[in-house]
């Protein structure tokens, strides 16, 4: 069976072959007669054309039309089989081609893809880039963002910032519209570019914070929120030169603090603590407390604690809180603002150079530490630990007595006052092991005041002491520019 484009081929060459040879016998004939009747008519050597002479006849060549196609008679007397196999295999590479080609086309470039454009489901060419699907769908609506004058007056409409195009959620930039590919199943988003306000400077003022300060009732006294000052702007144009009251842009926080008594529920647990060290008792102390597997809390004095700094690295090592007591174990209301800063950031400081600890729990000397003190330095402290059983240790009043002591006021959530410096303890070391054997007895379980807070559900700490519901401090009145 012969394929039609090879069968037309074919006929196209016969019939071109049979012209070419009727022509070829044509002039053959041409080039005969015309021949005779030069040879007639010309003239002998004496100037006298030859009569009767003999015309000789040429002798004519025959020709003999073939055909190079075997036209399936069988006849073909001048086949060539490999003219027949290179057209077919041209035909067969360019169907071949045209096919594949179409097909590239048509997975490349004409195929549609179903994407979602703002919510609204679409089909786009499978080649369609983001700067393509605006200009084919003016855009969706959306601009470009203006210039604007201080005021949100129009300045030059358009010259704000581009449209924005995000592609699951990533903006593509305004530089790679052109050859950034809408991929099938992507959810696109296009917004309207933002404003842009015009070069201006800015006035900021203070809006001072407020404060809610109650530290009646409570042991432990702590930091709920910092406070932090607002801020007020006003804005001078450049181009336009006007002025406008931005209002509050920031607006302020107060300060709270607020006093508790930890009461853990479903616990019975009591927290030893120990003031004024480290010192020579420290020592005889810390192997009380690790020979009966007790955790305390200590709050040194940051010139002890340079002092010290093995004992209280020992503290930290063994599982004690170890918080600040101060600087020098002045009375905090006697001192002024400036001085009580200083006192209680040196103590915070020596501390940190003594053992490397770093904490914002403080205790006050004397536990004097009023509203007027955390107005001042609630900055620098996160919480202020007092006690609700005081031993009276400091007064020598023998070891029974401070036994006793602990005893009758024990209660869950309590905080008990002890010293490990600041005088000759050795009462304390003596009272020490009968305290907590008969504690135990009762069923209390021995913690720190972090983990006391911790229990309690109170206060959220961190490893410092930290409490939460601190802000970025405020911002002071200053003056700006932006372009």
């Amino acid at each position: 069976m012969m394929f039609p484009a090879v069968a037309r081929l074919k006929s196209s060459y016969n019939i071109l072959l049979m012209n070419t040879k009727k022509n070829d016998a044509q002039n053959v004939e041409e080039l005969y007669f015309g021949a005779s009747v030069r040879r007639a008519g010309r003239p002998d050597k004496m100037g006298k054309k030859r009569r009767g002479a003999r015309r000789e006849e040429p002798e004519l060549q025959e020709y003999e039309v073939t055909d190079d196609f075997d036209d399936g008679s069988g006849d073909g007397r001048k086949r060539h089989p490999w003219l027949i196999a290179f057209v077919v295999i041209m035909v067969i590479v360019a169907l071949v081609g045209g096919c594949l080609g179409g097909w590239w086309m048509y997975d490349n470039h004409w195929r549609k893809v179903a994407v979602t454009v703002n919510g609204s489901s679409m089909e786009v060419r499978v080649d369609t880039t983001a700067a393509r699907l605006l200009k084919d769908n003016a855009d969706f609506g959306t601009k470009r963002g203006n210039l604007v004058d201080v005021s949100g007056a129009t300045m030059k409409a358009g010259a704000g910032k581009p449209i924005v195009v995000s592609i699951d959620g990533t903006a593509v930039p305004e530089a790679k519209l052109d050859s950034t590919v809408i991929p099938a199943n992507s959810m696109v988003m296009v917004t309207s570019g933002e404003d842009v306000v015009e070069p201006h400077t800015v006035k900021r003022e203070t809006v001072p914070h407020g404060e809610q300060i109650n530290i009646i009732g409570g042991a432990i006294q702590y930091r709920k929120q910092l406070g932090s000052d607002g801020v007020h702007e006003y804005w001078t144009g450049k181009q336009s030169g006007k002025q406008v009251d931005k209002g509050i842009t920031k607006q302020p926080r107060d300060l709270i603090v607020e006093a508790l008594n930890p009461r853990p529920s479903g616990k019975k647990v009591i927290a030893l603590t120990f003031d004024d060290g480290p010192s020579q008792y420290s020592g005889p102390i810390l192997d009380i407390l690790k020979k009966k597997h007790v955790k305390a809390t200590f709050f040194d004095v940051g010139e002890e604690s340079v002092n010290f700094p093995e004992l209280e690295k020992r503290m930290l090592a063994e599982g004690h809180q170890v918080a600040s007591h101060s600087n020098t174990h002045p009375d905090m209301p006697t001192l002024s603002r400036d001085a009580l800063r200083a006192e209680i950031t040196a103590g915070f400081a020596n501390m940190e150079k003594a053992s490397g600890h770093k904490t914002k729990v403080l205790r006050s000397p004397y536990g004097a530490f009023g509203k007027k003190q955390w107005q001042q330095t609630y900055d620098l402290i996160s919480m202020n630990v007092l006690w609700d059983i005081d031993t009276e240790d400091w007064k020598r009043p023998g070891a029974d007595k401070i036994h006793d002591a602990v005893m009758s006021g024990a209660h869950n959530g309590a905080i008990v006052l002890m010293h490990d410096g600041g005088g000759d303890r050795t009462q304390d070391i003596e009272a020490l092991p009968g305290i907590i054997d008969d504690l135990k007895k009762q069923g209390y379980e021995f913690v720190t005041i972090e983990q006391l807070l911790k229990m309690s559900g109170d206060v959220t700490g961190t490893s410092n002491g930290e409490a939460a519901g601190s802000a970025a401090d405020g911002e002071s009145a200053t003056d700006s520019s932006t372009d």
